[in-house]
């Protein structure tokens, strides 16, 4: 009896830190696919990356948003355009598996902006403190609140560009 206790035992753990590995791996792809819908300026893509009720999006001087459909109308305002060429690079995720249904999240951002109307090149280095919840077997963003860490901007309207703003 104890050799399969001890191997019941072993096959539930085996399975617990199997769908744990798989629920972070859905995290990762679900911020992965985020990050893309904004750099591919897919607003669908984008929306659906969050969850469809309340939530809490808090991107500084962007805005702050409590409801999916805001998020993607200033995306779409501002963000969606061809002389918008930009490049959100997250890296160095920290997922914390509170339970089935809900995790807690930051990752690191590497922001690049180019805007070919302006002639301005913005570079941004953030994080991204987030929170998600599994809704129908699908992991989805329920909080995101970003912190700057650094920011500039530079002019490059001529040859050699010129720092705008170190901040």
């Amino acid at each position: 009896m104890t050799v399969k206790t001890d191997i019941t035992d072993s096959l539930l753990s085996i399975h617990q830190r199997l769908t744990q590995l798989e629920a972070v791996n859905a995290i990762k792809t679900l911020k992965a696919t985020y990050l893309m819908a904004c750099d591919t300026k897919d607003p669908t893509l984008m929306r659906d990356c969050f969850v469809n009720d309340k939530l809490v999006i808090d991107y500084g001087p962007v805005g702050q948003f409590n409801h999916r459909e805001q998020l993607v109308e200033i995306f779409t305002e501002i963000g969606c355009h061809s002389h918008m060429l930009e490049s959100h690079h997250g890296h160095n995720p920290i997922i914390e598996l509170i339970d089935d249904h809900y995790a807690k999240g930051s990752w690191e951002l590497a922001y690049q902006v180019l805007n070919s109307r302006e002639k301005t090149l913005t570079q941004i280095a953030m994080i991204y403190r987030d929170e998600y919840r599994c809704v129908n077997g699908e992991w989805k963003i329920s909080m995101t609140v970003t912190q700057t860490l650094s920011t500039l901007v530079y002019d490059i309207s001529s040859e050699q560009p010129v720092l705008v703003h170190a901040a």
